[in-house]
């Protein structure tokens, strides 16, 4: 065997990741050169610390040991070093023991970066390592004394067999992925993300690195934001040329700072971040906000300079906004944070905001306040080099001052990973997400980004309930409803007015919603008085056929409309807040004073009747509030497998034709492969002559069906490669001849005829960034033409299997519809199912289509199968915890 490079390893198996207190360090594995640094690593470990590693007392590590230690051949010797700058403050690694499928692994950590969770961190990349070299199993000795350890095994989720001798544990589990050591991982990704962008919106400290006493520079605008903010920890300005700025002490360096700084604002020319950023590093600044523009968005060279800036940050426990940022801000009276170009910050609200667009952010937030929406937190991410609007869903899950969360997105940089958090999310906070770039993207984004198709997009939003909206004036739009109003429990909705042609208007747009009508819009006239008005609305909300009240109000001339608002305000307050409710009131858009419930910080609070221009936008916002409602309040389903799914075979089958290099799977081994899952093709023979043909009818039964070997006759609309209902010898010949004539003497199969049913498709699709589809709909040229497919992503639920069948505009056809026989859907869900088990075990199968499927009362039958293989796509959001990549290599 060839020796090992101990500097060839695979390039996956280097990562940022964020620490339980949020900080950060590059993980990857050790080399040669990393002897010195792993010799200064043991000099600063604690004697019970090296101890506790070495089961004695160990004060140096002599030169053999430092070539041993740094030297491995990342197959049966895999060490991993968790850096912080140019220093080692962590180490984990794994010993093969006797050729087998076990090894012994070990970690130590630095005294002073203890309890931040790299114990855990080392455990799970290990781990993964391992199993990419064919390991199953962890055996470690511990002493019985070093519970900080035993802890560290104990709660990961695995399951851990203990035998204790002279003091010391022997340790011994499987390392495959159990669902307790996913969630447990899951779940310290979520606080520790979440911890991380709380460090960053809660300074204690800011340094304005650019703050400039010019008027027009950017550097100036973030200083007298914050300045007027009134930010309740210091801010310092930094400016070479002056002693102060704007009347705050100024420093030449961020450097001759004399206290710590939580977080630097850098507003300088993008030729000169390095240098800053080098200041930065060596001061221990925790966060950056980089404003400056002239990275990802200028080309190559930019892109460049924003990885390694990324990258530099990451690997000294920083995290980055931007650059090209418009900033973050946090309303909480205890933060008053406005470290943005935005020149005032928002009123104190519940809501969340992240958008990619550092142009459209400070118009973002003007809209906001003009219409009464007021915001907990905003971030505007720029170029999102490092800081996405995945980690603000972690931060904003359990953020106890956020209800609501808004999203303007341009791109996904981890799609997957956004889908998981949003689902979660979803449950107990609404997601309402504007998704541009639909057609472009821009470059800087583009870089950090993963492309993606409408049906991925739109399979992601609603699997995960996010509320997708078309522009950002629908995003606020809904937002005031969701921000201000309870969540709607059915669909029935009451329209009371005092114009009927605005009110019919209102319930034209319900109907066209799907919502119910509870009963006909309630009219009290042009002269109806602000009782008849009040008595109307209290009646509909009175009601129990009344899910939500729309209320269409144009002020008559002769009382004022404030007597109105007082008057329905009145009412809700009275019968209190249990039915949303949108109003076309006094021709405002937003919250009008007279509508609204003071809230903290003077923004309109939970209470407060949002108003749109026109009827219609208001119906809108309350149907797409009605929406996530059920999908909220619908059982979440379970991930339960089918029974009857032989993985190890099907593993075994795609392996070897990935062996041979084939694509495109042949009939034989399609059957096979489809069997392991439980996936029966009604049976057919493959034929190459007229006498073949007769014989294999007779030995399937009559009748049967005959199809062109050829693709582009078989699934043709007009049916020129497909005869059905054959049903004898006569017949079989004929067909045979007239097939073979359209398409050359290919020969054709014979198969058997399956029941009577209606024609679907069930197929998998691979999207390399965001996973599988899956994806079904009705057969035929019209649902073609239309594109009526629906599709789901894996993993999917028994619930996601049922909405997937039943979501197809055609798809009432399978429900009996005018009084036909209702197809067997449970069997249908229960092929869907069996496919999505398919696709999570086998990510080398990368399309996969059943056509036609004959879905009928008596079952879900499939008659064809196409199947291609090939090397599996990377998965972003599996394995071990690791931020997004910033791109660059060793």
């Amino acid at each position: 065997m060839a020796e090992a490079d101990p500097y060839d390893f695979p390039e996956h198996w280097e990562a940022d990741v964020v620490l339980s207190d949020g900080g950060t360090v590059h993980l990857r594995p050790i080399t040669p050169d990393d002897g010195e640094r792993l010799l200064a690593f043991h000099g600063r470990l604690s004697e019970r610390t090296r101890y506790f590693r070495y089961f004695g007392p160990y004060p140096r590590m002599p030169k053999r040991d430092v070539e041993h230690f740094s030297t491995v051949d990342h197959r049966d010797r895999v060490a991993l070093v968790a850096s912080l700058g140019d220093d080692i403050v962590a180490v984990g690694r794994f010993d093969r023991l006797d050729s087998g499928d076990s090894a012994e692994i070990a970690f130590v950590v630095e005294d002073g970066h203890q309890g931040r969770g790299l114990g855990s961190i080392l455990l799970e990349h290990l781990a993964a390592a391992a199993r990419e070299r064919g390991l199953s199993r962890f055996v470690a000795e511990v002493l019985a004394e070093n519970g900080q350890m035993v802890r560290v095994f104990r709660d990961a989720g695995y399951v851990v067999s203990r035998e204790f001798e002279e003091g010391v544990l022997h340790l011994e589990f499987a390392i495959d992925p159990t669902d307790q050591s996913v969630e447990v991982a899951r779940s310290r990704e979520q606080a520790a993300e979440a911890r991380s962008v709380h460090n960053l919106l809660h300074p204690r400290s800011v340094a304005v690195i650019g703050a400039s006493t010019d008027p027009t520079k950017i550097g100036n605008a973030v200083l007298s934001n914050l300045l007027a903010a009134d930010f309740t920890g210091p801010v310092y300005p930094v400016n070479a040329e002056h002693r102060s700025v704007r009347g705050v002490r100024a420093y030449p360096s961020v450097l001759d700072i004399p206290d710590d700084v939580d977080l630097a604002v850098v507003a300088v020319p993008a030729a000169s971040v390095d240098e800053v950023m080098d200041a930065c590093l060596a001061k221990g600044v925790k966060a950056l906000v980089v404003v400056s523009s002239g990275f990802g968005e200028t080309g190559p060279d930019g892109r460049s300079a924003e990885r390694r800036l990324a990258a530099e940050a990451r690997s000294h426990g920083m995290r980055v906004v931007g650059p090209n940022a418009l900033g973050v801000l946090n309303t909480d009276p205890a933060v008053r944070l406005n470290a943005t170009l935005a020149p005032r910050l928002p009123a104190r609200g519940r809501t969340g905001f992240f958008c990619q667009s550092g142009a459209l952010g400070t118009a973002i937030l003007a809209d906001a306040a003009e219409r009464g929406l007021g915001l907990s937190t905003f971030v505007s991410a720029g170029n999102r080099a490092d800081v996405s609007g995945n980690d603000l869903l972690q931060y904003w899950e359990t953020d106890p001052a956020t209800d609501v969360v808004l999203l303007y997105l341009e791109s996904f940089g981890n799609p997957r990973k956004f889908a998981r958090l949003a689902r979660r999310l979803g449950r107990t906070k609404p997601i309402v997400a504007v998704k541009s770039g639909r057609h472009a993207v821009t470059p800087a984004l583009a870089e950090n980004s993963v492309a993606m198709d409408e049906a991925s997009v739109q399979a992601l939003f609603e699997q995960a309930g996010v509320i997708r909206v078309e522009s950002l004036a629908e995003l606020f739009d809904t937002a005031l409803l969701l921000a201000h109003q309870p969540l709607p429990k059915g669909n029935r909705v009451a329209v009371v007015g005092n114009a009927t042609a605005i009110g019919l208007l209102a319930a034209d747009t319900a109907l066209a919603q799907g919502l119910e009508l509870a009963g006909d819009p309630v009219d009290i006239g042009a002269q109806g008085g602000p009782e008849e008005f009040a008595a109307a609305v209290r009646d509909a909300l009175l009601r129990d056929d009344t899910d939500a009240l729309v209320v269409v109000f144009v002020p008559p001339l002769a009382v004022p409309g404030t007597a109105y608002a007082r008057a329905l305000r009145e009412v809700v307050e009275e019968t209190g807040l249990t039915k949303p409710i949108a109003s076309t009131f006094l021709a405002v858009e937003g919250v009008p004073d007279e509508l609204a419930v003071a809230g903290p910080g003077g923004a309109p609070g939970r209470g407060s009747v949002p108003s749109y221009p026109s009827p219609e936008r208001a119906v809108l916002s309350l149907s797409r509030a009605t929406r996530y409602a059920r999908w909220r309040s619908a059982p979440q389903g379970s991930f339960t497998r089918p029974s009857g799914i032989d993985t190890d075979t099907a593993s075994a089958l795609v392996t070897a034709l990935l062996a041979e290099g084939v694509e495109r799977v042949d009939d034989d081994t399609s059957v096979r492969l489809l069997g392991c899952y439980g996936i029966d093709l009604v049976p057919f023979r493959v034929v190459t002559s007229a006498d073949d043909a007769v014989a294999a009818a007779a030995e399937l039964g009559y009748p049967v069906a005959m199809k062109s070997t050829d693709d582009r006759l078989r699934h043709r609309y007009d049916l020129v490669g497909v005869r059905l209902d054959l049903g004898g010898e006569e017949a079989v010949r004929a067909a045979y001849e007239a097939l073979t004539a359209v398409s050359d003497g290919e020969g054709a199969y014979v198969q058997r005829m399956a029941p009577k049913g209606i024609s679907c498709t069930l197929g998998l699709q691979d999207d390399p960034s965001f996973g599988t589809l899956l994806s079904f709909g009705l057969s035929g040229l019209v649902s073609d033409l239309l594109g009526d497919r629906a599709y789901r992503s894996v993993p999917v639920s028994d619930t996601d299997a049922a909405a997937l069948v039943r979501a197809p505009r055609a798809a009432p056809l399978l429900a009996g519809y005018r009084g036909d026989v209702p197809a067997d859907l449970p069997a249908l869900e229960d092929l869907v199912l069996r496919l999505a088990a398919l696709a999570e075990d086998l990510p080398e199968v990368r399309s996969l289509a059943l056509e036609p499927v004959l879905a009928s009362a008596e079952g879900a039958f499939v008659s064809s199968a196409r199947i291609i293989v090939g090397p599996p796509p990377s998965r972003n959001d599996g394995g071990p915890r690791r931020l997004r990549s910033t791109g660059i290599g060793r």
